[in-house]
């Protein structure tokens, strides 16, 4: 078994090469003892900004190794766990036919995965493009403004996590994590992944890795039909039988469904269809853009254009004193640009995006304030839902229409005044821009939040706060408004057959949660039925 070693620390100026020696002197062996070694996690510890430090976790394979643990005495040091292979026993029921996946975002993709690894053959259905294609849709909106309904930001292959850092933090313990970085490696993610304790990929590399997936779903017996938007479930007696596409009807007994948190339309026919589901709180607000040096600065001192180090990051939150709600930074694209996401007509809302160099001049990040069922009007689960589309149309019609996103410098919106020029930050959001008061397209106790927020957050990183920051609205889809309730087998509460999965069943909050969960789905249908049709 593998020895797992924690804290070994480097200076930001030492090579690399001291790592393993300094694993051996904790282990109290001679370096040349060891076999195999090889980095499971590497960290930023920039507390102190005249020292910074490299803090790892390794991982290596020697002789006796439960001998020189013991010997080595150190709470740092200990066997490393059994990982997640994928490995259990199959059901015996026989499906009368193959099962459905709707939607290849990673709850979809990595559930297809596995399934088609096993010999399920899948089939995804998904509404969106192929990622190509929906790329050249997506840039045509952000051009000219004329939006594709069912492949954009929100639709098509990949998911939202296209368009977006390609985040692959979680807070989720589950040993499924390690095997979904280990298999994005595998499909053409940067090796990295795997120890990086601030993971990412970026939407460059991530438009890639997708398309790996998908032939390798397909090589496997899969199949993936894109531009077909699921309409209807057909149920029979409490059972899900059938789904219906534009292309006819396609039997089945078990549907994955990995719809995402932008699919409304999907939700209310779910609504109407009697699946039980419950609004759930989310966070809306607006994303803020800084110039990335000054972050930089900030976070890592004089060692901020360092050539070990990538562009700084942060994450900041508070509870407001005055409405004792959260505001706090979302989604943080060090080096990225504030893109349009909107998925249906005349409703705007913001996302943002990084590439995976990160190396633009702005960084940006939502900062949003918690919002639940109390601000939502109405007794429909789907109120959280109507609650996002008021203000994001509202945002539309303030913006000016075509997708011009309404925007305030930071400083004349903590005076209630519209700006008239930008300083010495410009803003990166295409198609457009209108300058306008923000508080005419978000909910007043959010506006008074943010300005508590972003007073107490200069105190964190100096410069936060200033006048010239760009703010530019609004960010609504933090996560699903709604959760689509399931039991202890991961099945629909009253649907038989039916199982919601990721973020849009409202059980995951990013790119790595969302697969995790497809696996746990998909595992749950393999360990009840059988591969054999």
């Amino acid at each position: 078994m593998p020895i797992k070693i924690n804290n070994i620390n480097l200076d930001i100026n030492d090579d690399i090469s001291l790592l393993k020696k300094r694993a051996a002197k904790k282990l109290k062996i001679k370096e040349s003892d060891i076999k195999e070694f090889k980095i499971l996690r590497e960290s930023i510890d920039a507390r102190r900004k005249n020292t910074i430090r490299f803090n790892y976790t390794v991982e290596l394979i020697c002789d006796d190794e439960s001998k020189i643990v013991a010997k080595a005495n150190d709470n740092n040091v200990r066997i490393e766990k059994v990982k997640y292979d994928g490995v259990f026993e199959y059901g015996t029921k026989k499906m009368s036919n193959r099962p459905i996946i709707v939607g290849m975002g990673p709850a979809g993709m990595f559930a297809g995965l596995i399934m088609a690894e096993k010999g399920y053959k899948p089939l995804i259905l998904e509404r969106g493009q192929d990622v190509d294609n929906r790329t050249k849709s997506v840039e045509k909106f952000w051009k000219t403004g004329v939006l594709n309904l069912n492949s954009n930001v929100q639709f098509g292959e990949g998911g939202a996590g296209s368009f977006s850092d390609g985040k692959l933090t979680t807070r989720i313990k589950d040993s499924r994590c390690d095997y979904i970085l280990e298999k994005l490696v595998k499909f053409g993610a940067p090796e990295e992944i795997i120890y990086k304790g601030k993971p990412h990929i970026g939407t460059d590399v991530l438009k890639v890795v997708v398309k790996n997936i998908r032939k390798r779903i397909i090589e496997l017996g899969g199949e993936v039909r894109f531009n077909s938007f699921v309409e209807d479930i057909i149920i029979k007696n409490g059972n899900i039988i059938s789904v219906t596409v534009d292309k006819g009807e396609i039997p089945c007994e078990n549907l994955i469904l990995a719809i995402g948190h932008s699919s409304r339309d999907t939700y209310e026919m779910l609504c109407n269809k009697g699946v039980f589901m419950t609004p759930k709180p989310f966070a809306i607000g607006v994303r803020v853009e800084h110039l990335q040096q000054m972050i930089n600065e900030n976070q890592y001192g004089k060692f901020a254009n360092h050539p070990r180090l990538k562009a700084a990051d942060y994450r900041l939150t508070y509870t407001s004193k005055n409405s004792n709600r959260s505001v706090y930074s979302f989604c943080m694209c060090p080096g990225g640009e504030v893109v349009a996401a909107a998925s249906e007509n005349e409703r705007l809302v913001t996302n943002g995006m990084s590439y995976h160099k990160r190396d633009k001049t702005n960084a940006n990040a939502a900062i949003v304030v918690s919002v639940g069922k109390d601000d939502f009007q109405g007794s429909s689960p789907l109120m959280g839902m109507e609650f996002q589309r008021h203000y994001e149309s509202l945002a539309y019609k303030v913006g000016g229409g075509g997708y011009k996103a309404p925007i305030q410098l930071l400083g004349d919106f903590m005076k209630d005044e519209i700006s008239k020029k930008f300083g010495s930050i410009k803003p990166t959001y295409r198609p457009g821009y209108k300058f306008v008061n923000l508080k005419e397209c978000l909910p007043s106790y959010v506006i008074e939040t943010l300005k508590e927020g972003f007073v107490n957050f200069d105190k964190k990183i100096r410069g936060f706060g200033s006048k010239d920051a760009i703010l530019t609205g609004i960010e609504t889809r933090t996560s699903a408004p709604v959760r689509i309730e399931r039991n202890e087998k991961l099945q629909s509460i009253s649907i038989k057959g039916l199982y919601p999965a990721g973020e849009g069943a409202g059980y995951a909050g990013g790119i790595v949660s969302a697969a995790v969960d497809g696996l746990k789905v998909a595992e749950s249908i393999m360990k009840e039925y059988t591969p054999k049709y």
